[in-house]
């Protein structure tokens, strides 16, 4: 059954009550309420179970109650003139993930998984980031750092709704996903990702994107820390540092943090 079906499932109440509404963001999380009654009972959801391919262990898992994040596949990280190809590294690596987004995308999207796209998107003014993390894009205090327009395009750096922001051409935004913007590795703190992920009824997190031993990892930790069920999907991440950092996460998942799979094993699983 849809979110949308099971939202407007119906839940039995009393003979003669008032007709109650709903009231909530996500129909996944809302009341139902009436100018003298409030109906605290959620909409049952039927669970979508699938057995996966997985490492340490093959995974059983609720697509009722998962989603998807895709970490910045975004011009500045991806695009051959983007910030970090403008500063010398190559970005094909960090390319490599988008055929298989965008095989595995509309076939989760088709079974009402929430995508997500959480890209790092600044405030214009940086107010909310300490000089601790602009050091990290601009250690010497000269050339082009967070929120300095990009030769060129002139787009400021990893700025929200500028080009420098914006997911690659290549992958397909739906009018259904989500966006959150980030501003700094991990995608949890100072934003809203938690209470969004809360208000979906969401308890396992597919993790996708780049890079995969900095931003990626660091937000599944924080999901970790915060009591999600993580998967990292190995084909769908990837990373511009060098392949021993991508070896080390893959490890450090499977040993501490959650768990590795393949794209594949979500469109052919059962």
């Amino acid at each position: 059954m849809s979110v949308t079906g099971l939202a407007e499932a119906a839940i039995e109440t009393a003979p003669g009550s008032p007709a109650l509404v709903p009231l909530g963001a996500s129909p996944r999380n809302a009341w139902r309420v009436s100018a003298d009654a409030v109906d605290l009972r959620r909409a049952p959801r039927e669970p979508l179970a699938l057995q996966i391919a997985a490492t340490p262990q093959r995974l059983t898992l609720d697509l009722a109650r998962t989603a998807i994040l895709v970490i910045d596949m975004q011009n500045d990280f991806c695009h051959p003139k983007g910030w970090l190809a403008h500063i010398g590294v190559d970005v094909t690596p960090a390319r490599a993930p988008i055929p298989a987004l965008a095989a595995l995308l509309p076939s989760l999207r088709q079974r009402d998984v929430p995508v997500l796209w959480v890209n790092w998107g600044n405030r214009p003014d940086l107010l909310n980031l300490s000089p601790s993390v602009l050091h990290v894009y601009k250690p010497s205090g000269t050339g082009t750092g967070l929120g300095d327009p990009l030769p060129g395009s002139g787009a400021p750096v990893l700025e929200r709704d500028s080009w420098a922001a914006a997911v690659v051409d290549e992958l397909t935004q739906e009018p259904g996903d989500i966006r959150v913007s980030k501003y700094r590795m991990s995608g949890f703190w100072d934003t809203e990702l938690d209470s969004i992920l809360r208000n979906l009824g969401v308890t396992t997190l597919l993790f996708a994107g780049v890079n995969v031993d900095q931003c990626v990892l660091c937000t599944l930790q924080d999901a970790n820390f915060l009591g999600y069920d993580c998967v990292l999907l190995e084909d769908c991440s990837a990373t511009t540092s060098p392949d021993y950092c991508f070896a080390a996460t893959l490890y450090n998942v499977r040993q501490c943090f959650g768990f590795v799979a393949q794209s594949e094993a979500f469109l052919g699983g059962s």
